[in-house]
C-alpha cells in the first residue's frame, strides 16, 4: 500500500502528502485548478491540538511568521457609525493566516517529494483486486494502491465512489463569496449588514466578504468567475453604505470565489480502497474548524496508514474511530444567519453580543474545548521518519 492518490491541493492533500512521502510512500496529488490558490479567507487553529500538529510537521514557525494577527473589524451602519466591534480573537483563534499562505507552505515542503498533476480530475473509480483503476480528465488512466478524497464540499471522489452529492451535503440556505479586489473601500476592515446580506472589506490586503440569504440554491459553474460576479451584482442591488463601491471593485477582480454554506453528513469516511479527508468527510462551511480538522484528520489517517503497515481496513477504521467524535463539531451549527441575520431586529441582537464581553469569552472557551477534544496520539513511526 506505498501508491496513493490523493485528490484536492487544498490543506489536507498536501498535509497527508507531507506525512506520507516522509514515511517511504509514493505520492500524487491531482488538483482541477491550474496551480496552488493564492489569497482566500483567513483560517485559523484553535488550542494546543491544532498547534501540537503543526509543531509535530515543523511548520508551527511558517504559519506563525505569516500569521495575519486576527484583526478587529468594525460593525457599521447605514452611514458607516461604528456599532460594534467584532473582536480578531473570536475569529482568528490562536493563530489566523491565509488560507493561500498555508496552502503555499505545505506545497513547498511537498512539490519535491511527491508528483502534482494541476488542471486535471478524475472522473471514474473502479476497486479491483489489484487497486483502484483511475482515470482523469486529461491524464492516462493509472492505477493505485488507495485513493485520498480531500477534495473539498463538492468532493468528486466522494460522489464516484459514494454516491450523488445531494445525499451527502446539506444546503443550509446562504451563500458566501470572497475577492481579491484593489481598489480603497478603507484602511479599518468593516462589515455592513442589511436583512439576510452581509458586506465586509477594508483593510490591508483583507479580501472582500460576502454572505447573503438565498431560498433554494442556484445553478452555476464554480469555475466561472464572470457568471458569479453577476450572482452578487444582483444579489447586492440596492444594499446601502459602500456596497456599491465593492461590487464595481469585484467586476475588475481577477479572482473571485462562490459557494454555497452547507454541511456534509455521511455515515462513513471509506468505501474500499477509497477514504475521505477534510471538507468531503467533515466539512460545515464557515463553521471555522475546517482547516485545523483536515490538518488534524491528515495526521491521523497518515499516522493510522503506517501504523497499520498496509493494512487499509485497520487504518480506516482506526482513522474514523478517533476522528468521528472529534469532528461532530461539524455537524452542528449554521454560521449563515449569525453573519447574515435574517431580520433588523436580529442584526441588533447579533451586534449587542459583541458588547457583551463575557458572551466572546463564553463562546472562545467553548470554541477552544471543541478544537481540543481528542486525545492525539503519537505516531512514533511517523513523527521520527
Amino acid at each position: 500500500m506505498r501508491n496513493i492518490l490523493i485528490s484536492g491541493a487544498g490543506i489536507g492533500g498536501p498535509a497527508l502528502a507531507h506525512w506520507l512521502v516522509r514515511s517511504g510512500y509514493q505520492v500524487t496529488v491531482v488538483e482541477k485548478a491550474p496551480g496552488p490558490r493564492p489569497g482566500g479567507q483567513a483560517v485559523d487553529f484553535k488550542g494546543e491540538t491544532h498547534l501540537a500538529v503543526l509543531r509535530r510537521m515543523g511548520i508551527l514557525e511558517d504559519v506563525r511568521r505569516l500569521r495575519t494577527g486576527g484583526t478587529d473589524q468594525e460593525i457599521v451602519d447605514a452611514h458607516g457609525r461604528r456599532v460594534a466591534v467584532m473582536p480578531g480573537a473570536f475569529t482568528g483563534g490562536d493563530l489566523e493566516i491565509r488560507r493561500g499562505d498555508l496552502s503555499r507552505i505545505l506545497y513547498d515542503r511537498t512539490f519535491p517529494h511527491c508528483e502534482y498533476v494541476f488542471g486535471d480530475s478524475i472522473t471514474s473509480l473502479t476497486d479491483t483486486p489489484g487497486g483502484v483503476h483511475v482515470t482523469f480528465e486529461r491524464s492516462v488512466p493509472r492505477t493505485f494502491d488507495l485513493v485520498v478524497g480531500a477534495d473539498g464540499i463538492h468532493s468528486a471522489v466522494r460522489r464516484l465512489a459514494f454516491g450523488p452529492e445531494k445525499e451527502f451535503v446539506r444546503f443550509l440556505g446562504h451563500y458566501y463569496a470572497l475577492a481579491e479586489i484593489e481598489q480603497d473601500v478603507g484602511q479599518t476592515p468593516w462589515m455592513y449588514n442589511e436583512p439576510g446580506r452581509l458586506v465586509a472589506a477594508g483593510g490591508p490586503k483583507a479580501p472582500a466578504f460576502f454572505v447573503f440569504a438565498s431560498e433554494e440554491e442556484l445553478d452555476y459553474d464554480r469555475y466561472d468567475p464572470d457568471r458569479q460576479k453577476d450572482i452578487l451584482a444582483r444579489a447586492y442591488a440596492g444594499m446601502g453604505w459602500r456596497t456599491r463601491e465593492v461590487i464595481d471593485a469585484v467586476r475588475d477582480s481577477g479572482d473571485v470565489y462562490l459557494d454555497s454554506i452547507s454541511q456534509v453528513r455521511i455515515d462513513r469516511y471509506s468505501a474500499g480502497r477509497v477514504v475521505l479527508l477534510g471538507d468531503a468527510a467533515y466539512g460545515n462551511t464557515l463553521g471555522g474548524f475546517g482547516t485545523g480538522l483536515a490538518v488534524v484528520g491528515a495526521y491521523v489517517l497518515a499516522g493510522e496508514l503506517v501504523q497499520a503497515g498496509g493494512d487499509h481496513r485497520a487504518a480506516f477504521a482506526a482513522y474514523e474511530r478517533h476522528m468521528r467524535p472529534y469532528a461532530k463539531i461539524a455537524e452542528n451549527g449554521n454560521t449563515g444567519p449569525f453573519l447574515a441575520p435574517g431580520t433588523r431586529a436580529r442584526i441588533r441582537m447579533r451586534n449587542l453580543m459583541f458588547r457583551r464581553a463575557f458572551l466572546l469569552r463564553l463562546m472562545i472557551r467553548i470554541g477552544d474545548r471543541f478544537a481540543t477534544d481528542i486525545a492525539l496520539e503519537d505516531y512514533p513511526a511517523l513523527t521520527r521518519a
